[in-house]
């Protein structure tokens, strides 16, 4: 009995000290104390951030209204309103975001799918990348309005716009991701070749995981260069699409259409963003 007892007085013990090592810790104060500072300047960021926005709005409503502009040609917020519900009602408003929004869509992933893959080509090869270098960068210098009638001729109106998003954003595209590739810290490579992996695991598992960061931030560019290629397609050629929207109501003189186009622009890109930084923070966690 007594053997019984010195042998289950231990476990006992053992399982007590498991127990509360699995019950979660109070922070201590100065941890509490830092969270809560954290949770305080978040609160104030945001704040400030609308209270921007109030004044923004406010400044502009009441420079309308006194006359110190002319509202003719800035319109005003109050009046934006009844423009953005009319322009919901009769369709239109849907129509012409949704065309935006695909081709932003489509640009973005193309650009990004094929900026990469040129890339992890320029990195797979040395001979490569000194050979195209020069013409990248001349291509990335050039000014991509100048490539819109030459789409316009070879896509046609309605496919033109996706030519501009991918020809503004993917050359970004491939020299950020292959500037990340390159920032790889040569004794992994090393490692990996010591280990035995050959050049297309070395890329599969330590170059593409370890320039996550700089293909996030890839991705943070290339969604507002995307949108600015379809933009300036969409005031060339497109007959429809917010881009269209602005330059219609432009050349009739109503200048309220403009600007709700242009505040739903921003709404589209503020959500564009918020969607990559949310991608950021899963990445993060997964590879950080």
């Amino acid at each position: 009995m007594s053997a019984e007892m010195n042998a289950t007085i231990p476990a006992m013990a053992l399982a007590a000290q498991q127990a509360a090592a699995a019950q979660p810790r109070a922070p201590s104060p100065a941890y509490a104390a830092w969270l809560r500072r954290q949770r305080r300047e978040r609160t104030w960021v945001l704040a400030s951030r609308l209270l921007l926005l109030v004044l923004f709005f406010g400044l502009w409503e009441l420079l309308a209204k006194t006359k110190m502009v002319n509202p003719m040609l800035t319109s005003y917020p109050s009046a934006l309103w009844p423009t953005f519900l009319d322009l919901a009602q009769n369709g239109h408003l849907a129509l012409h975001t949704w065309a935006t929004f695909k081709a932003t869509a489509v640009g973005f992933v193309a650009s990004m799918v094929l900026g990469v893959a040129v890339a992890a080509g320029l990195w797979w090869s040395g001979f490569a990348y000194k050979v195209l270098d020069p013409f990248l960068v001349v291509a990335n210098a050039m000014p991509k309005i100048a490539f819109v009638p030459i789409f316009y001729i070879w896509l046609g109106s309605d496919y033109s716009v996706y030519g501009m998003a991918v020809a503004i954003a993917v050359f970004v595209t491939i020299m950020v991701a292959y500037e990340g590739f390159q920032s790889i810290d040569p004794n992994k490579i090393k490692l990996a070749k010591t280990l035995g992996a050959s050049r297309a695991q070395i890329l599969r598992l330590v170059v593409l995981p370890g320039s996550v960061p700089t293909l996030i931030a890839a991705l943070k560019m290339n969604i507002g260069l995307s949108l600015v290629g379809v933009i300036v397609g969409e005031f060339q050629s497109a007959s429809e699409g917010l881009g269209f929207l602005i330059v219609n109501g432009s050349q009739v003189f109503k200048l309220n259409i403009v600007m709700t186009a242009i505040v739903v622009l921003a709404l589209m890109s503020a959500l564009m963003y918020l969607a990559i930084a949310r991608l950021e923070a899963v990445m993060s966690r997964r590879y950080g």
